[in-house]
């Protein structure tokens, strides 16, 4: 049921250990205050990240309003979130800008990773969802997520931290103090602060300090002022955003496919967190989440728009009002559509200098990757096991290197896109060779314990 929200209560006051449930709602005033807090909660990521990967801000807010409606559509109103852009594909898409792709091929290739998804949610929900946790375990989901995102170390080295390092550095420092000062609100749009101050400091510096030599986007080393305002006075107050169609090229594919690994696995921890919240069975519906993302993605990027993914701030919104009706959603999702509309507002995001991406990125890109890492505590891998151990260990410095495989041609795997193949398929080959008892053995060493018959 996607439609047809009954009352809760008098729709004014929600009692101690009440919630409102997906398919209730408040007073319509009431709901419209809720979907705006929504809409505030997703908005410092929902536009860092575009603004991360060199895509339109503006199109970025208002695609994720529609494909919210979307996801909420597909999942039947079951299970309620909010789509915002996904950080998953920054790193490749770092590499693709590097290579000197442009936004249509940005775009295009995530559309491919879109469909993938897509795919992959339609086979969770005829397959059940067992079939993931033996593809990805832990072990490899944890260490996709970790490659990708220290995977992204020579992005802040040689792309950002250069345009302007003492704003880089005064601006992660800042950003770190506001992520671990700030608590409530504050504390999830710390990054969105960040990013606020560094463009302050920069704009303050140019007027004070004068233009900076520094490499340009080309790089080439020139003077110029850090904060070019030139296309804010130029773009409409309301309008369209810049939409475009998608390109498509095998090589950046290849780079933003493992990022759908980490979709899935952001999905489906999720959508299981929503329905233990909600009181709802998850798993009959985890396969249309997935798909739903997919869908989404796909939509999105076929105008020039962002990937999606559901998002966790969100989330906390709905643990911390207790109203889980997915009313507040769509009202989200048309404010997000509405906003969208204001050309001049994403020109102004466009314009934040470089340096203060760098002292951005450094640390977003250092909490992707312990993401990983925290899958791992929480499911307890062992890495005294070398099925664990060494493919995981060769894929993240192929991905931190970030080093260049030729195949054929033109055609190379690079970086992330490497490390995750030999993630992936290292450890279920080695699992496969190494299928007897395995065991530790005196000295530290690591051995193998092989059955008569082997």
């Amino acid at each position: 049921m996607a439609f047809g929200w009954k009352l809760h209560g008098d729709g004014k006051t929600l009692p101690p250990g009440e919630v409102v449930k997906p398919n209730e709602r408040l007073s319509w005033p009431r709901m419209v205050g809720f979907g705006a807090q929504h809409v505030i909660a997703m908005f410092g990521a929902t536009f860092v990240f575009p603004t991360l990967m060199g895509l339109d801000a503006n199109l970025a807010i208002m695609m994720s309003g529609v494909s919210t409606i979307l996801f909420l559509l597909i999942v039947q109103g079951k299970i309620p979130s909010y789509l915002g852009t996904s950080a998953s594909f920054v790193g490749a898409v770092a590499a693709i800008r590097a290579a000197q792709g442009d936004s249509a091929t940005v775009t295009g290739a995530i559309l491919v990773a879109g469909l993938v998804l897509a795919a992959v949610g339609v086979a969770i929900h005829y397959l059940g969802v067992q079939i993931i946790h033996k593809i990805f375990p832990p072990v490899v989901t944890g260490a996709v997520v970790m490659l990708i995102g220290f995977g992204l170390a020579y992005v802040v080295a040689d792309i950002y931290w250069p345009k302007d390092h003492w704003v880089a550095l005064v601006t992660m420092a800042a950003t770190a103090l506001f992520l671990v000062v700030f608590k409530g609100f504050l504390g999830r749009i710390a990054i969105l602060l960040g990013l606020v101050f560094g463009f302050v400091l920069s704009w303050v510096l140019d007027q004070t300090a004068g233009k900076i030599t520094a490499p340009t986007a080309t790089g080439e080393i020139t003077s110029h002022f850090r904060v070019d305002f030139s296309r804010v006075g130029k773009a409409d107050l309301f309008g369209w955003p810049d939409f475009h169609g998608p390109t498509f090229q095998v090589s950046a594919i290849v780079l933003v496919l493992p990022a759908v690994i980490a979709l899935i696995a952001e999905n489906v921890g999720h959508v299981k967190a929503v329905g233990e919240m909600t009181g709802v069975d998850a798993d009959p519906y985890m396969g249309r989440a997935v798909a739903a993302d997919g869908v989404a993605t796909a939509v999105a990027t076929s105008v020039g728009g962002s990937p999606t993914t559901t998002y966790a701030e969100n989330i906390g919104v709905m643990a911390a009002t207790r109203v889980y009706s997915t009313a507040a959603y769509y009202i989200a999702a048309i404010i997000a559509i509405l906003f969208g509309l204001i050309p001049k507002f994403g020109a102004l995001v466009a314009a934040t200098p470089d340096g203060v991406l760098g002292g951005i990125t450094v640390i977003l890109y250092g909490m992707i990757g312990l993401l990983g890492a925290k899958i791992w505590i929480e499911n307890r891998v062992d890495f005294s096991d070398p099925v664990n151990m060494v493919p995981i260990g060769a894929g993240i410095i192929l991905a931190i290197g970030p080093v260049t495989h030729q195949i054929v041609g033109d055609f190379s795997l690079i970086g992330i896109a490497l490390g995750t193949i030999v993630v992936l398929g290292g450890y279920h080959l080695l699992r496969v060779i190494a299928h007897g008892p395995r065991k530790e053995v005196s000295g530290g060493e690591i051995g193998f314990e092989r059955d008569a018959a082997s």
